[in-house]
């Protein structure tokens, strides 16, 4: 990831309070996710005053408010009157198990696939959201990466996301929207205690607030510290990773190496992996079942999973498959060079079946050609075989070929 901090300066993306300019959004094209609500009002007011040219808006309508809609109206008709692009966004959740979690994650996704390359997503969570955002991560038994909490800036997509108010308080955002005479939008589902944001919000954080001073900033503080922690483990899990020829050629984690290891740096390392594919953190148990995937028999098929995310081993390497991502249909070349012309068909792999590649003087098991090409058991079936009158022509992967038995 890009390093956004100058060394030996000041952070120059802390940005205190909303009279000066944020430096890191001159010259960028912004995207503000806009729920109308008095955060994202305010974020809106102070980014269309300072970089009203490199403006545009999304809205999230996730359908669960009886108001979904009159919410859309609001925040199109303001920025209708500012002059400035407004995108809406339909989200469906298909069922109701998490809400919260499930529709933060659908967002996310669809802002993802909605940024343009360079842009920049705002989105308007400001100290206080930080503050109980550390404290669900706390209540959850989380490690360094939960506790870091939010991130200030980090790569989504094909941009980036950014939170410029992450150092302001609500205070801060309240006076500033009354300064400014701004309207907004109340979403009914914020007095609702049953969700555990909201109990922290109005039950827990005021009682500790009439306690500890200026406990939000406090919490907000320790956030940074994990932050800078996590920083420190992902470095040190990139030095054992090249110091010990962990990774091998195929760019894979080679099970044998990464089991030479105290099992406390192993899991550094493999949480730090997952953390590059956008894995969800495995709980300890998952942990110590993948610790076990290293030293498992070569005959085991060892395989862990957890929800939809897998690791497995084979060949002394470790493979992270996510099985939610979809496969591109048409992403091999020869599928494409095949599939028009006539009597062209996909077929898949049998039992006890022999081809011949080019060169060869005689016919081989496909069995054996898989396992020649590193070819992992799980996905030889998957491979599409591409024939023409009947005749195999090419395989996916494999490539093309002479004749089939």
């Amino acid at each position: 990831m890009q390093n956004y901090y100058k060394k030996g300066k000041k952070n120059y993306l802390a940005l205190d309070d909303l009279k000066t300019k944020d430096s890191f959004l001159e010259d960028k094209k912004i995207v503000l996710g806009l729920s109308g609500g008095i955060d994202s009002i305010v974020l809106l007011h102070y980014l269309h005053t300072h970089y009203p040219e490199n403006l545009r808006v999304i809205h999230c309508n996730h359908h669960l408010s009886r108001y979904a809609n009159q919410w859309v109206d609001f925040c199109q008709k303001l920025c209708q009157d500012l002059k400035i692009e407004c995108e809406n966004i339909d989200i469906y959740l298909e069922n109701d198990a998490n809400i919260e979690e499930n529709a933060r994650k659908k967002r996310y996704y669809s802002l993802s696939r909605s940024l343009d390359k360079n842009e920049v997503l705002c989105t308007a969570h400001h100290q206080d959201d930080q503050a109980e955002t550390l404290l669900l991560q706390l209540f959850r038994g989380s490690g360094v990466a939960g506790l870091a909490s939010m991130p200030k800036i980090k790569h989504l997509g094909g941009g980036i996301h950014y939170r410029p108010m992450l150092n302001i308080n609500k205070v801060q955002i309240v006076e500033y929207a009354r300064q400014h005479k701004l309207n907004w939008i109340e979403d009914d589902s914020n007095k609702d205690t049953n969700f555990r944001r909201n109990f922290l919000r109005l039950d827990v954080l005021p009682k500790l607030s009439s306690v500890y001073k200026n406990l939000t900033k406090t919490l907000s503080r320790s956030a940074k510290h994990q932050s800078e922690a996590l920083r420190l483990s992902r470095e040190l899990a990139d030095i054992d990773l090249q110091k010990n020829n962990i990774i091998s050629d195929s760019g894979r984690i080679n099970s044998e190496e990464l089991g030479k290891l105290e099992n406390h740096r192993i899991k550094n390392i493999l949480r730090h992996h997952l953390s590059l594919f956008g894995f969800l953190a495995p709980t300890d148990k998952i942990m110590e079942q993948i610790i076990e995937l290293l030293y498992a028999k070569s005959d085991a098929k060892p395989l862990v999973s957890w929800g939809e995310f897998e690791i497995r081993r084979y060949q002394n390497e470790l493979y992270f498959i996510n099985s939610n991502i979809d496969k591109n249909e048409n992403y091999c070349p020869l599928h494409k060079e095949f599939e028009n012309l006539p009597n062209f068909s996909i077929r898949y792999r049998s039992e006890g079946q022999r081809i011949k590649l080019p060169g060869k003087n005689h016919s081989q098991s496909l069995k054996k050609v898989l396992q020649e090409a590193n070819i992992p058991p799980w996905e030889r079936n998957s491979l599409k075989m591409y024939y023409i009158d009947d005749e195999l022509r090419a395989m996916e992967r494999i490539g093309r070929m002479e004749s089939a038995e």
